[in-house]
């Protein structure tokens, strides 16, 4: 027999499963807005060359500092650069009105005194907070790019660690390092132990997920597996996300948004004491009693009575034997089959993130308002989940994959062919290209796990 076979006397969705469900359900709710936080945090504000107080220039002539330049379609104040203050005050103390000159002709200069920064938006973010605008404007989003190498170091380590150390461990571990390196990022003294501590966060938040995913895909029955992979384990995530910009709205500097979100991660510490340990991973081990004790309080929670023995000694036997076959990176590229499936996987995962992750973080370009904006963008999560479900339960996988990525790709293909002044229209159609782009997201999951064999 095997473990489905071995478990059934459990039922499919009692008490016992129940609690399992909704506690990993309820781990995955900081990932939510732990990855997207830099939406607020590293948003850009509106910002022009300080110009010192000791100049004592007139009014009109301060106005008259910063030049004109053609951006966002529209005429503004340069962003980077200014008149040069020492031809200014010349110009002032000879002429009164700066109107009667033409400052096309006056040399310019960088911003060498500094920014000042709008606070309309933000008391601060890590962009007015170390001036990471016009030459150093790339800090901003490598910031967020050692966030992802966090997550692609996390996704590498994340399954090999739980293989070897337990799913429960390293889901706790990693949920454990997400909370405390968030913290610590409240605290960041400069750009540079920020962006550490954002690959350290990363690292954790996709581990956490990982083993949630695995340890939930485990301990429940195969009838509430695709139910748990798509709507239990992603709609906290969104829920999560959309909690991001409610709490941005009421809290608009930087440290405070990051320490207060990463907070929430102490909450879960009594999750430990109720989640247990997979037993399918404890028979791998060869820690049979351990997963028999498991077993046997799932079914007291259930109301059920196990078997006087749960496994026999062929079973057993057999268990011995497969913990001992060791499989690695190597096997997803073995075969010929195999190594078609990897290939497209890894195609089809790389346009997925891409997308995804490219219109979530994009919500400040929206037009419109910034945190109405990410609120939407995380709403229209919440049907994308329960539209991949549903799929699933009635259509195949491949068909239901290839059209969410259809609908999504295609709606924004359309997005540059709508004038630019109709600003509804195009974000009306980001939010339906991030539903159908989300939808395949969680489809993919499932898919990918259900095309390997289960030791791969």
């Amino acid at each position: 027999r095997d473990y489905d076979e071995i478990t059934a006397f459990l039922g499919d969705w009692g008490p016992f499963q129940k609690m399992i469900f909704f506690l990993l359900s309820a781990s995955i709710f900081p990932n939510g807005f732990c990855g997207m936080s830099i939406v607020f945090v590293g948003d850009v504000p509106e910002h022009r060359c300080l110009i010192p107080g000791n100049l004592n220039l007139s009014e009109a002539w301060l106005n008259r500092t910063i030049p004109l330049e053609q951006g966002r379609g529209k005429l503004q104040h340069s962003q980077c650069r200014r008149y040069r203050l020492d031809v200014i005050r010349n110009l002032s103390a000879t002429f009164a009105d700066p109107g009667s000159i033409n400052m096309s002709e006056v040399e310019q200069e960088p911003c060498l005194d500094g920014w000042e920064y709008s606070k309309d938006q933000y008391i601060s973010t890590i962009v007015s907070e170390w001036d990471l605008v016009c030459d150093n404007h790339w800090k901003g989003p490598f910031a967020m790019s050692i966030f992802f190498v966090g997550v692609l170091s996390g996704s590498f380590i994340s399954g090999q660690l739980s293989d070897r150390f337990g799913r429960k461990l390293v889901m706790f571990g990693t949920m454990a390092v997400q909370t405390v390196f968030s913290m610590l990022q409240a605290f960041s003294p400069n750009w540079k132990v920020f962006c550490l501590l954002n690959f350290l966060v990363g690292l954790g938040q996709i581990s956490n997920l990982v083993a949630a995913f695995v340890l939930g895909s485990e301990l429940l029955g195969k009838s509430i597996r695709v139910a748990f992979s798509t709507v239990g384990a992603f709609i906290p995530y969104a829920i999560g996300y959309m909690a991001l910009p409610l709490v941005a709205y009421f809290i608009r500097s930087w440290p405070m948004l990051l320490l207060l979100l990463s907070l929430s991660g102490l909450l879960y510490i009594p999750l430990w004491w109720f989640i247990p340990e997979s037993p399918r991973w404890l028979l791998i081990k060869g820690r049979v009693q351990e997963a028999e004790a498991i077993l046997r309080h799932a079914a007291k929670k259930n109301g059920v009575t196990p078997p006087e023995v749960l496994f026999n000694e062929l079973e057993l036997d057999d268990m011995k034997a497969k913990s001992k076959e060791s499989h690695s990176i190597i096997h997803l590229f073995k075969t010929r089959n195999i190594r078609s499936i990897t290939i497209i996987n890894l195609l089809v995962w790389m346009i997925l993130t891409a997308e995804y992750f490219g219109l979530s973080l994009n919500t400040p370009n929206l037009h419109g308002d910034d945190y109405l904006n990410c609120f939407f963008s995380a709403a229209t999560e919440v049907p994308a989940y329960t539209a991949a479900w549903l799929f699933l339960r009635r259509f195949s996988r491949r068909f239901s994959l290839s059209g969410s990525l259809l609908l999504g790709g295609v709606v924004l293909f359309f997005i540059q062919l709508i004038p630019s002044n109709l600003f509804a229209i195009s974000t009306i159609l980001v939010m339906i290209g991030k539903l159908g782009t989300t939808t395949a997201f969680a489809i993919v999951y499932i898919y990918t796990a259900e095309l390997y064999p289960t030791v791969v």
